[in-house]
Protein backbone atom coordinates (compact mmCIF):
# COMPACT_ATOMS: atom_id res chain seq x y z
CA UNK A 1 0.00 0.00 0.00
CA UNK A 2 2.82 2.40 0.86
CA UNK A 3 4.59 1.49 -2.39
CA UNK A 4 1.45 2.36 -4.35
CA UNK A 5 1.23 5.69 -2.54
CA UNK A 6 4.91 6.33 -3.30
CA UNK A 7 4.33 5.60 -6.99
CA UNK A 8 1.32 7.93 -7.07
CA UNK A 9 3.50 10.70 -5.63
CA UNK A 10 6.10 10.07 -8.35
CA UNK A 11 3.22 10.17 -10.83
CA UNK A 12 2.33 13.65 -9.56
CA UNK A 13 5.87 14.84 -10.24
CA UNK A 14 5.72 13.44 -13.76
CA UNK A 15 2.08 14.40 -14.39
CA UNK A 16 2.59 17.97 -13.25
CA UNK A 17 0.03 20.55 -12.12
CA UNK A 18 -3.05 18.64 -13.27
CA UNK A 19 -2.00 15.62 -11.20
CA UNK A 20 -1.30 17.79 -8.15
CA UNK A 21 -4.82 19.21 -8.49
CA UNK A 22 -6.46 15.83 -9.12
CA UNK A 23 -4.86 14.25 -6.06
CA UNK A 24 -5.70 17.23 -3.88
CA UNK A 25 -2.22 18.60 -3.23
CA UNK A 26 -3.62 22.11 -3.29
CA UNK A 27 -3.78 24.97 -5.71
CA UNK A 28 -0.63 26.60 -4.33
CA UNK A 29 1.47 23.55 -5.14
CA UNK A 30 -0.15 23.17 -8.57
CA UNK A 31 0.53 26.82 -9.41
CA UNK A 32 4.13 26.52 -8.24
CA UNK A 33 4.54 23.52 -10.56
CA UNK A 34 3.04 25.56 -13.41
CA UNK A 35 5.59 28.30 -12.77
CA UNK A 36 8.36 25.72 -13.04
CA UNK A 37 9.32 25.92 -9.37
CA UNK A 38 11.26 22.87 -8.17
CA UNK A 39 9.57 23.09 -4.74
CA UNK A 40 6.54 20.86 -5.52
CA UNK A 41 8.74 18.14 -7.00
CA UNK A 42 11.19 18.30 -4.08
CA UNK A 43 8.39 18.07 -1.49
CA UNK A 44 6.62 15.30 -3.39
CA UNK A 45 9.86 13.35 -3.95
CA UNK A 46 10.55 13.56 -0.22
CA UNK A 47 7.11 12.17 0.58
CA UNK A 48 7.58 9.43 -2.04
CA UNK A 49 10.95 8.50 -0.50
CA UNK A 50 9.45 8.23 2.98
CA UNK A 51 6.60 6.09 1.66
CA UNK A 52 9.08 3.84 -0.19
CA UNK A 53 11.04 3.33 3.03
CA UNK A 54 7.79 2.55 4.86
CA UNK A 55 6.96 0.04 2.13
CA UNK A 56 10.35 -1.63 2.62
CA UNK A 57 9.67 -1.92 6.35
CA UNK A 58 6.24 -3.44 5.72
CA UNK A 59 7.73 -5.95 3.29
CA UNK A 60 10.50 -6.72 5.78
CA UNK A 61 7.93 -7.33 8.50
CA UNK A 62 6.07 -9.67 6.16
CA UNK A 63 9.28 -11.60 5.52
CA UNK A 64 9.49 -10.62 1.85
CA UNK A 65 12.64 -8.52 2.37
CA UNK A 66 15.49 -9.19 4.81
CA UNK A 67 15.01 -7.92 8.36
CA UNK A 68 15.59 -4.17 8.57
CA UNK A 69 17.02 -2.39 11.63
CA UNK A 70 14.56 -1.53 14.40
CA UNK A 71 11.85 -3.36 12.48
CA UNK A 72 9.20 -3.57 15.16
CA UNK A 73 9.86 -0.03 16.43
CA UNK A 74 9.64 1.35 12.89
CA UNK A 75 6.42 -0.52 12.13
CA UNK A 76 4.79 0.74 15.33
CA UNK A 77 5.85 4.31 14.46
CA UNK A 78 4.64 4.00 10.85
CA UNK A 79 1.34 2.56 12.05
CA UNK A 80 0.95 5.42 14.54
CA UNK A 81 1.57 8.05 11.85
CA UNK A 82 -0.97 6.47 9.51
CA UNK A 83 -3.58 6.09 12.26
CA UNK A 84 -3.11 9.60 13.64
CA UNK A 85 -3.29 11.11 10.16
CA UNK A 86 -6.45 9.13 9.45
CA UNK A 87 -8.07 9.94 12.77
CA UNK A 88 -7.51 13.69 12.37
CA UNK A 89 -10.77 13.58 10.44
CA UNK A 90 -12.86 13.04 13.59
CA UNK A 91 -12.00 16.30 15.39
CA UNK A 92 -12.16 18.17 12.09
CA UNK A 93 -15.72 16.96 11.51
CA UNK A 94 -16.71 18.22 14.97
CA UNK A 95 -14.66 21.43 15.25
CA UNK A 96 -14.38 22.61 11.64
CA UNK A 97 -16.81 20.70 9.43
CA UNK A 98 -16.45 23.40 6.76
CA UNK A 99 -12.77 22.40 6.40
CA UNK A 100 -13.70 18.84 5.41
CA UNK A 101 -13.75 18.63 1.63
CA UNK A 102 -13.65 15.62 -0.65
CA UNK A 103 -9.87 15.29 -0.53
CA UNK A 104 -9.72 15.59 3.25
CA UNK A 105 -12.44 12.99 3.69
CA UNK A 106 -11.13 10.42 1.20
CA UNK A 107 -7.46 10.82 2.05
CA UNK A 108 -8.21 10.46 5.76
CA UNK A 109 -10.23 7.30 5.19
CA UNK A 110 -7.56 5.82 2.92
CA UNK A 111 -4.76 6.60 5.37
CA UNK A 112 -6.86 5.23 8.24
CA UNK A 113 -7.24 1.99 6.27
CA UNK A 114 -3.45 1.92 5.75
CA UNK A 115 -3.00 2.32 9.49
CA UNK A 116 -5.44 -0.47 10.30
CA UNK A 117 -3.72 -2.81 7.83
CA UNK A 118 -0.31 -1.93 9.30
CA UNK A 119 -1.59 -2.42 12.84
CA UNK A 120 -3.05 -5.82 11.97
CA UNK A 121 0.08 -6.97 10.13
CA UNK A 122 2.37 -5.73 12.89
CA UNK A 123 0.30 -7.44 15.58
CA UNK A 124 0.07 -10.73 13.66
CA UNK A 125 3.77 -10.81 12.86
CA UNK A 126 5.05 -9.41 16.18
CA UNK A 127 6.70 -12.62 17.42
CA UNK A 128 8.28 -13.49 14.11
CA UNK A 129 9.78 -10.00 13.90
CA UNK A 130 11.62 -10.28 17.22
CA UNK A 131 15.34 -9.58 16.95
CA UNK A 132 17.37 -12.77 16.63
CA UNK A 133 20.13 -13.37 19.18
CA UNK A 134 23.66 -13.10 17.77
CA UNK A 135 25.26 -16.33 16.57
CA UNK A 136 27.08 -18.13 19.33
CA UNK A 137 25.10 -16.42 22.10
CA UNK A 138 24.43 -18.67 25.05
CA UNK A 139 20.82 -19.72 25.32
CA UNK A 140 19.04 -18.89 28.56
CA UNK A 141 17.61 -21.98 30.25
Amino acid sequence: MSALAALLHVGCIIGGPDWYRFFGAGEELARAAERGSPMPAVITAGIAAVLAIWSAYALSGAGVLPRLPLLRTALVAITAVYLLRGLVLAPLLVLQPQAVHGFTLWSSLIVLAYGLVHATGTALGWRSMAPKPPLGAASAR
